[in-house]
């Protein structure tokens, strides 16, 4: 059986599926992989056309019904995730890198009397330089970037959701399409696993994988990266990964700013 993986092409989720794409371990099934934007991944999801796939926890509010979500592959860090910045100290208009991504829900969350504009994540740096907006969310390699062009840090998100809950920031979930069923789902999760293990215990080698994604990183930074979002928490999200999903979706459905959801985990 094929299954279409879908997960950004960024050097942490290259590192997590090298194993799993390049035929590493064995699996009772094959890949084809599909390489492309969080922000798109989240929209595909939300109408259930990939098998197995990288999305936004934000997304989970629209697709919690659709997709397993896998306790292996989370993106989470611990008192840091996207990073705001500006050239000004109080911004009003901010740039998102898009509707279902969770740095979206968090600014809203954190900072609820901004504006904001959707601006796709590779530019958001840019239009803050020209002023084309007062603040943008950086996620990816911006979080570790931005004071290398000239931009100033107004709020790192991950420190204001420590603060708020003493959480872990949950930024990213792998997910199982269900109508896979519950079967497939755990053999999906136990080939992740081990194509994560294999990366680790070979990182060398996965990280000059993950250097070609690395959009210009150095392998130093690149190892940075794979570093803050390959983690513990990534071999297995444990109870606070997933009481910090709960309670982010939580929260914004008591703002008013999302449905309410009923999630599997797997």
């Amino acid at each position: 059986m094929e299954l279409l993986i879908g997960h950004s092409p960024d050097p942490d989720d290259a590192f997590m599926f090298y194993a799993l794409k390049k035929g590493l371990i064995k699996v009772p099934f094959t890949v084809r992989e599909f390489l492309v934007d969080i922000e798109t991944l989240n929209k595909l999801a939300v109408h259930c056309r990939i098998d197995i796939t990288a999305v936004s926890t934000h997304a989970m509010a629209y697709i919690g019904s659709k997709y397993y979500i896998l306790r292996v592959g989370a993106s989470m860090g611990f008192k840091y995730g996207p990073v705001i910045v500006s050239n000004t100290a109080k911004p009003e208009l901010v740039a998102v890198p898009g509707t279902y991504t969770t740095a979206t829900l968090m600014v809203r969350l954190a900072m609820p009397n901004v504006k904001t504009v959707e601006i796709p994540f590779d530019r958001i740096m840019d239009a803050v330089k020209a002023g084309v907006v007062d603040a943008g969310a950086l996620i990816h390699e911006g979080q570790i970037t931005y004071e290398r062009y000239g931009l100033k840090k107004v709020i790192d998100l991950g420190e204001w959701w420590y603060e708020e809950t003493k959480l872990p920031t949950p930024l990213g979930l792998d997910v199982v399409r269900a109508s896979l069923g519950i079967d497939m789902a755990k053999a999906v999760k136990e080939a992740l696993l081990e194509s994560i293990r294999y990366a680790m215990s070979h990182r060398e080698e996965a990280l000059t994988h993950a250097m070609k994604f690395s959009r210009g990183l150095n392998m130093s930074d690149t190892d940075r990266f794979v570093r803050m979002y390959v983690n513990d928490y990534t071999m297995d999200m444990g109870v606070d990964g997933e009481k910090a999903i709960r309670v982010l979706l939580e929260m914004g459905r008591e703002r008013g700013l999302l449905p309410e959801v009923q999630l599997l985990f797997i």
